[in-house]
C-alpha cells in the first residue's frame, strides 16, 4: 500500500511533519508512507498559490508542480494529513494544496486519515473534516489518530519511536488504513 503524507506545517521544526517521519519509519510491511514536501509555494517544486486561471482549460493544470501533487494522490492508496491548527483553522498552505484538486477529483473515495500532534487542534480537525468531505474523500476514522507532542521538537518527538504505545497507535492506522484501501478495491 503506497501512502501519501501530507503535514499542514511548513515550519521546520514541526511536530506534524515529525509525527508523519515517524509513521513512515514504523510502517509495516507492504506499507510505503512517502511524505509530500511542496506545500511551501516559495521553493522550486512548491504549489503556487490556487487560481482557477491557472488550471489549464483541458482539465491538465498548465504548471508543472500542480501537476506533480496531482499524480503523487493518484499514485498513492491512501492519504494522511498530519495538520496544526491556526486561529481555529487549517493552515493557509494545506488548504491552498486542497484548492488544486477540488475540480480534478484525485481525493474522490480515497481513504484519508487525520493524524494530529496536539490534542488542542479539534477545531483545525473538524475544519479539514468538512473540507475533505465536500471534496469526496473517505475519512477512515479508526485511522485518525492525535499523539501528543506539544511543545516538542522535531528531534524530541523521535520519542514517538521509543515509546510502544505511540508506534502501535501509528502502526494501528496504518493497519486501518489498509482495510479500507482493501474495502476500497472490493466494493
Amino acid at each position: 500500500m503506497r501512502v501519501l503524507a501530507i503535514s499542514g506545517s511548513l515550519r521546520a521544526a514541526s511536530t506534524n511533519s515529525a509525527l508523519l517521519r515517524a509513521a513512515a519509519a514504523v510502517a509495516p510491511d507492504g506499507v510505503t508512507v512517502t511524505v509530500f514536501a511542496g506545500l511551501d509555494g516559495r521553493g522550486v517544486g512548491g504549489l503556487p498559490l490556487f487560481n482557477p486561471d491557472d488550471d489549464g482549460g483541458d482539465g491538465e493544470p498548465a504548471l508543472p508542480t500542480v501537476r506533480a501533487f496531482r499524480a503523487a494522490l493518484v499514485a498513492a492508496d491512501a492519504v494522511v494529513i498530519a495538520c496544526p491548527e491556526y486561529a481555529h483553522g487549517v493552515p493557509g498552505a494545506l488548504k491552498n494544496a486542497l484548492d488544486w484538486v477540488v475540480a480534478s477529483g484525485e481525493l474522490v473515495d480515497k481513504p484519508t486519515a487525520l493524524l494530529h500532534a496536539s490534542p488542542r487542534s479539534a477545531y483545525a480537525r473538524a475544519a479539514l473534516a468538512e473540507v475533505l468531505t465536500v471534496m469526496s474523500a473517505r475519512l477512515v476514522e479508526e485511522a485518525s489518530v492525535t499523539i501528543p507532542l506539544m511543545g516538542k521538537t522535531p528531534d524530541e518527538a523521535a520519542v514517538i519511536l521509543t515509546s510502544a504505545e505511540s508506534v502501535a497507535a501509528l502502526r494501528g492506522a496504518l493497519l486501518a488504513m489498509g482495510v479500507a484501501v482493501a474495502a476500497r478495491g472490493t466494493g
